[in-house]
């Protein structure tokens, strides 16, 4: 009973999204084969080698990350263990699945993309050692993780840049040599950015130039805002314009072909500390500060969470997430429940897929593995 309500809803919220975004076309509600993505984190390279990814729930994996140096806006600042490193992760993954590494991150800040992107030699110098570099290393492609472009200047510079981009990865290729792919990592809608300048994604640039974007449908809440507990990766919100279906229906809305938008789930949780448990411990209860692990744990955390603690689990229908209670911590997430509702809504809405970050936050690819079953069934 419980799953046919989910999958009522989930119809009804994909119904109401197509009477405002375009209807897709013949060639692009249906991409084949779907994407099935997740972006592996150099860091945990110790506690996950690549050689324990389970590579039969994946089509790409992403290498994070890569940093150009900041003076010449090129590669050539890899230490030799990192190459080795890379050319054996490339060389175990890619009989199996499509390798991509991920420039820039959140920790590397907008400016050194700014910088590079706002001059077109700069943005040549990127392009080329970019494309030198995925050769080198063994990559199938390149996935640009600016976070995030802050104003129209540096929206129309990344519209050049993917232009620039597009034409020398095309003219690069040859016989025996398929073009590398080219996608990039963008924030959770096409427009409306919370914070900072007015500005819109040059979705025209985006759709031309890259084979598709991961969309960060993730972080709506956090530890930055610690008044009140918050379904952080919420696939609807009622109280909120900030949620994943309006988000992905945005850069429906702004042109870019739904089979090349591709859909992010968090393979970790938000923690808050409740104020007062005894009188509210549901979404949008008041808070007082971060929870355990300092704001965020990992799904395998939380599955030890929950055990330990002997926590009390609750699936939100109505933002499709899942939260769990012990004393006055609070952590809200994903499972393989609301994942499977996310999965079968990017599937109807006819997205070219999905991805996780990150690899080291699965627990026994438990995620990984109903996500993938579920889009294949």
């Amino acid at each position: 009973m419980a799953a046919t309500i989910d999958a009522l809803i989930c119809t009804t919220a994909f119904l109401l999204l197509t009477l405002t975004a375009p209807s897709p076309s013949h060639a692009t509600r249906h991409r084949s084969p779907p994407i099935k993505g997740i972006y592996y984190p150099s860091w945990a390279r110790w506690t996950l080698p690549p050689s324990s990814i389970d590579t039969t729930l994946f089509t790409h994996v992403f290498y994070a990350f890569l940093t150009p140096n900041p003076l010449t806006f090129e590669f050539d600042n890899i230490p030799p263990s990192d190459a080795l490193f890379i050319t054996n992760f490339t060389s175990e993954l890619r009989p199996h699945v499509q390798t991509l590494f991920s420039v820039g991150g959140a920790s590397e800040g907008p400016s050194l993309f700014s910088r590079m992107a706002s001059a077109p030699s700069s943005r040549a110098a990127f392009i080329r050692s970019s494309i030198r570099t995925a050769r080198e290393l063994g990559f199938h492609g390149i996935d640009l993780d600016w976070e995030f472009p802050q104003n129209a200047a540096d929206m129309d510079n990344l519209s050049a840049l993917l232009d620039e981009w597009r034409a020398a990865v095309r003219a690069e290729a040859g016989p025996g040599r398929a073009p590398l792919l080219l996608t990039a990592a963008v924030y959770y809608a096409a427009d409306g950015f919370l914070s900072g300048a007015p500005r819109v994604y040059p979705a025209r640039s985006v759709a031309r130039n890259l084979d598709f974007v991961n969309v960060m449908n993730y972080d709506y809440r956090g530890g930055w805002d610690t008044s009140a507990t918050g379904a952080h990766a919420a696939l609807f919100d009622p109280r909120s314009n900030v949620s994943t279906s309006r988000g992905l229906g945005s850069w429906v809305r702004a042109g870019v072909p739904r089979g090349k938008v591709v859909m992010g789930m968090p393979l970790y949780g938000r923690t808050w500390r409740l104020r007062d448990p005894a009188v509210a411990s549901g979404i949008g209860a008041p808070a007082v500060g971060v929870g355990p692990g300092e704001g965020v744990l990992r799904y395998a955390e939380v599955v030890e969470f929950n055990r330990e603690r002997r926590a009390r689990v609750v699936y939100d229908r109505e933002t499709v997430s899942v939260y769990s209670v012990a004393g006055s911590d609070w952590v809200g997430y994903d499972d393989v429940r609301s994942v499977r509702v996310k999965v079968g809504y990017a599937r109807g809405m006819g997205l070219g897929g999905y991805f996780f970050w990150a690899a080291n936050g699965d627990y026994q690819w438990t995620i990984s593995r109903a996500a993938s079953q579920l889009w294949s069934s």
